[in-house]
């Protein structure tokens, strides 16, 4: 086992770029774009001495809004080497949720692009803060977020009020390298250097504060799990806003000299086309990204023969997706990862060497210097192995809490440092965990307890069934029953009878969905979640059962 980490996150970079200098570092190919790390590192210096022109200081807030750019690469390591939090915001959010991050995180300078997938960002901005047409960029007095005083454009022509990126370059000229030295000697490893907000499907979300040393280590440790070396190229289609593209996916790279291959939006055949073009030996993404380049209508029209490994995470990954991963994309390699925001996010991994069986079956076993432990929900006792119950975690990976939230923190966290997951789970012997699902996911029908994620592995399994998602609604008689949104595969047909028939041969008659729906997509987060609490309403609203 490895000794942990402790350099910053900006430390980490230098390191790299003095071991392995000339080795790509970031290939954009539709940008033609690349950078070697020795000129990475320096791209984040200059970066980081001009927000430093600008008046950061190490603590203080930087939220970035924007997709996967290189701005965004720039601005990770800018913020760490000089001591600033980088907050995180999710590239799908309307007016009101940047609202609520803007006001709740108090931060002083946003980092933002024009515009993605139609949402003009300038324009909810100029909504939101009115003051900042007429104010001097870097000096903007807002009524509505005090803290907040320089907005950051990157693109060609920055709008009133605020500040170009590119001048950032300009302005680093005028502090000296001695001066950066001095702001990341001054850091320590237990800083806060990273702000993300969890997704909020009940309640407002809440900023989850993770530190260098959280998330250094668990790249590290995602790397050796991975077998990740400076000859791999990784594929990165997930959005760097989400710990899964920034730590799984950009500091996994820089902890093991890897180059990185980001996808700026996810499509199935970009992501092909750049695997190919590329040579890429490994690929990240959540299930639904996975099936849909299997099932894409050219998937076999590229050579995929390069990729060895990566990441499957997000969400459960059904084990019938996993095997045609193996089997049809050639990824014999490839790794299961679980965890949560609040845990860095890695929690559990799968290694390259396990069974077929296990890399199908569970979601691996802790990462090295990491505890976990299944207990009896609402409990901190430990059930037997093989019995269901929470999953609980403790190690250098557990945040360092909730921001502005002390209450939320003391629930998540027991007084003996134990992160509380509310994720259900199951231990074999052996250390390995199969995740069975949410607590709040759980349903129960009639006294009997119902656990979707066993009735999708089932469904899973049928020949015309891509993907499927079951969720729980009321029911007057029972308390609760199940209802399945399926996917079919293109071409395929199944009835509502076929599927229920299917579930009857195998599975006790209680957890047979009462209601099977037919869907072509899933109301979805920007990192590849699907929203069950979303398919929750739209059942109820559909089926007319409130």
């Amino acid at each position: 086992m490895a000794d942990l980490i402790h350099l910053t996150a900006g430390r980490l970079l230098e390191r790299t770029a003095e071991l392995v200098p000339d080795h790509d570092a970031i290939v954009y190919p539709d940008r033609g774009l690349r950078y070697t790390y020795a000129e990475f590192d320096l791209l984040c210096r200059q970066t980081a001495k001009g927000l430093m022109k600008l008046g950061i200081q190490k603590g203080d807030h930087v939220a970035i809004w924007a997709s996967n750019i290189p701005e965004w690469l720039a601005a990770q390591f800018a913020t760490a080497k000089i001591g600033a939090v980088l907050v995180t915001i999710n590239t799908n959010f309307k007016i009101a949720e940047l609202d609520y991050l803007l006001t709740h995180s108090d931060v002083s300078a946003l980092i933002i692009m024009e515009s993605y997938r139609q949402t003009s960002y300038t324009d909810i901005l100029n909504k939101l803060i009115p003051e900042l047409k007429h104010s001097d960029p870097g000096r903007l007095r807002s009524k509505r977020y005090p803290f907040l005083q320089t907005v950051l454009f990157i693109g060609d022509k920055s709008p009133p009020g605020m500040y170009q990126w590119d001048l950032l370059l300009e302005d680093a000229k005028s502090v000296t390298d001695e001066e950066l030295d001095g702001r990341m000697d001054s850091l320590e490893k237990d800083d806060c250097i990273h702000m993300q907000y969890t997704s909020g499907t009940t309640g407002f979300p809440k900023g989850v504060m993770l530190s260098h040393f959280n998330i250094v280590n668990n790249a590290a440790n995602i790397a050796e799990c991975m077998k990740l070396t400076s000859s791999d190229r990784l594929c990165i289609p997930v959005p760097f806003f989400h710990c899964f593209g920034c730590v799984l996916g950009v500091l996994a790279c820089v902890s093991a000299g890897a180059a990185m291959i980001p996808i700026e939006q996810f499509s199935p055949e970009t992501v092909l086309k750049t695997a190919e073009q590329e040579a890429c030996t490994a690929l990240h993404g959540v299930p639904t990204m996975f099936i849909a380049l299997l099932h894409d209508s050219r998937f076999s029209q590229y050579d995929l023969s390069h990729i060895r490994t990566g990441i499957m995470a997000g969400s459960a990954c059904p084990a019938e997706v996993m095997k045609e991963v193996i089997g049809k994309m050639g990824m014999t390699d490839i790794t299961i990862a679980y965890g949560q925001t609040e845990a860095s996010p890695v929690i559990t991994q799968t290694r390259t060497d396990d069974s077929f069986k296990r890399r199908v079956e569970t979601a691996g076993r802790a990462l090295p210097h990491i505890e976990i432990k299944i207990v009896r929900p609402g409990t901190s006792d430990e059930v037997p192995r093989g019995e269901q119950g929470e999953l609980c975690t403790r190690g250098y990976h557990v945040m360092k809490g909730y921001y502005k939230n002390e209450g939320a923190t003391k629930e998540a966290i027991d007084t003996d440092g134990w992160l509380h997951t509310g994720d259900l789970a199951v231990m074999d012997e052996d250390g390995y965990c199969r995740i069975t699902g949410r607590l709040k996911d759980m349903l129960i029908r009639g006294g009997e307890n119902i656990y979707p994620r066993e009735i999708e592995e089932l469904l899973y399994r049928h020949p015309a069934v891509a993907d499927v998602q079951v969720v729980g609604v009321p029911d007057p008689k029972y308390g609760e029953e199940a209802a399945a949104w399926i996917r079919l595969k293109e071409g395929q047909t199944a009835s509502e009878e076929d599927i229920k028939a299917y579930c009857k041969e195998k599975i006790a008659r209680y957890k047979v969905p009462r209601y099977v729906l037919f869907t072509d997509e899933y109301p979805m987060t920007a990192s590849g979640k699907i929203q069950k609490f979303k398919l929750r309403e739209k059942t109820i609203e559909e089926l007319k059962l409130c």
